[in-house]
């Protein structure tokens, strides 16, 4: 039986960063003693409070974290390094030992045989993670604030976009590719179904690219750099408002093979309808997605879809892989287990 997830759902800023509550860092002990081959089984203590804005001492968090570290080392699960906690604060996530150390300079990442410094540009920094990788870059800094990622000021430009721009570039774009169709000899009806098959289309491209591509696992240094800036630094920054919705120009680029595919397997009308339906699709994607992260439904349906996105970021990245619905992940069979609430509940 696996450990359980922590979660850092109550953050608090710290040094301009949002850390997980001294509170949850008391309920780590708990957590320490169950699930974990070697680890006891026994009656959970109860957690101690402390009070809002106490950070617990050095010594008891270096206690907490010496007693998991040994229980994990009993039960063959791999350890990455760590360093010794001096009187910095250290924000401990139980399973894959990646500490992070706040101190007045903000916060590095400690991983094995590299320290990313996340107060520098980090973008050719993280393949130097080589296999301490895919650990590292899904242990999310949950904060609005998001990091730099080029020196350059024009390079770093390019990778934030404000989600509006968003539909204000590509709904003209797929309004046009529909008039194409139809001034090719498609009638509205026919172009509706198009554009509705379109949109089913990028459903499933959706699932498939985020599950096979977007969680590709690397271990070179190219391998690494180009994942993070496709889509790991969703997953390591998760709240970055600004990196939440894919660029327009990174989207073009995307767009071209996908293009040239849908040439090849239907006449240029019906193309034309079919990929203005699926950019249409993108477009739902991206700010659906983008709404997932910020906004605050009220309705169960998407409350429900908020809260099944948020699996996938902060308790079972391998699973859970749809935005927009969970139709594809019931085919494929990677819906993520119900968390112990919810089968208390039931």
């Amino acid at each position: 039986m696996g450990s359980p997830s922590f979660y850092p759902c109550r953050p608090f800023s710290l040094y301009g960063f949002c850390v997980p509550s001294p509170f949850h860092l008391s309920a780590i002990a708990p957590l320490l003693c169950s699930g974990v081959p070697g680890g006891g089984g026994g009656e959970r203590p109860e957690r101690e409070e402390h009070r809002s804005g106490e950070l617990p001492s050095a010594t008891t968090t270096q206690a907490l974290v010496s007693l998991r570290h040994s229980q994990l080392v009993g039960s063959g699960v791999s350890i990455l390094r760590s360093v010794p906690l001096t009187n910095q604060f250290r924000a401990y996530h139980e399973d894959n030992f990646i500490l992070f150390v706040v101190n007045q300079i903000g916060v590095t990442m400690v991983s094995e045989g590299f320290t990313v410094d996340v107060t520098k540009p980090l973008v050719f920094q993280v393949g130097h993670l080589r296999e301490a990788y895919e650990a590292w870059v899904h242990q999310p800094i949950v904060s609005k604030e998001g990091p730099r990622f080029f020196e350059n000021s024009f390079f770093e430009h390019l990778t934030r976009t404000v989600w509006w721009v968003i539909p204000l570039v590509w709904l003209p774009v797929v309004c046009w590719f529909v008039s194409r169709s139809i001034m090719m000899g498609r009638t509205l009806p026919q172009v509706a179904i198009l554009v509705v098959c379109g949109i089913f289309v990028w459903s499933l491209m959706e699932y498939g690219l985020h599950r096979f591509l977007f969680h590709i696992k690397t271990s070179s240094y190219w391998g690494n750099t180009v994942h993070y800036l496709l889509h790991g630094c969703h997953h390591k920054h998760p709240m970055d408002a600004l990196r939440l919705v894919f660029p327009p120009a990174a989207t073009a680029i995307l767009c071209i093979p996908f293009w040239g595919l849908f040439n090849i397997v239907a006449t240029p009308p019906t193309a034309s309808a079919l990929f203005g339906g699926g950019l249409l699709g993108y477009v739902i994607y991206d700010c659906i997605h983008y709404y997932l992260h910020h906004g605050r439904p009220s309705k169960d349906p998407v409350r429900n879809l908020k809260r099944f996105h948020l699996n996938h970021h902060f308790r079972i990245q391998n699973k859970a892989f749809g935005i927009t619905s969970t139709l594809w992940d019931r085919i494929f069979g990677t819906l993520p287990p119900p968390s112990r609430a919810s089968k208390k509940g039931d």
